[in-house]
């Protein structure tokens, strides 16, 4: 039997994944990060996008985060984020609408105009609409 870690993938709103995993995925603040048991104990920003969740007997779910902390502990892996999503509920045509908007914005920036603000928009969007091709395939 393979071995596991308990995680956590919590949001502002609810509590998205509660269980044994044998691997976890996500990109932090450094990049691409992946968390076995066992790994050493972190604690990391989180990039818009996927969590690859690989539950027992190799499993897996995708949910989309946006935003908060990732944290590793001995024996417990917990992903506190701004918005989580599993996978199949994310919405392609406001996702699609979100990335129509944030690029409108950034090319007709005003003098009161806020870059950071319209390039998060844009990642989270592209995020999701990358996460929705990757559950098509």
């Amino acid at each position: 039997m393979a071995m596991t870690v308990h995680l956590d993938v919590v949001s502002a709103e609810a509590e998205i994944f509660s269980g044994l995993v044998e691997r976890i995925q996500v990109t932090g603040s450094e990049g691409e990060l992946g968390i076995y048991p066992g790994h050493a104990p972190l604690l990391t920003g989180i990039q818009p996008g996927m969590v690859r969740v690989v539950k027992q007997h190799g499993e897996e779910e995708l949910i989309y985060v946006a935003g908060g902390v990732l944290e590793v502990q001995p024996g417990h892996v917990s992903v506190l984020a701004d918005t989580a999503v599993r996978a199949e509920d994310l919405d392609e045509a406001a996702a699609a609408e979100a990335k129509k908007h944030a690029e409108e914005k950034m090319a007709n920036a005003g003098a009161d105009f806020d870059y950071a603000e319209a390039a998060i928009e844009l990642a989270e969007a592209i995020a999701q609409l990358r996460l929705i091709k990757k559950l098509r395939k």
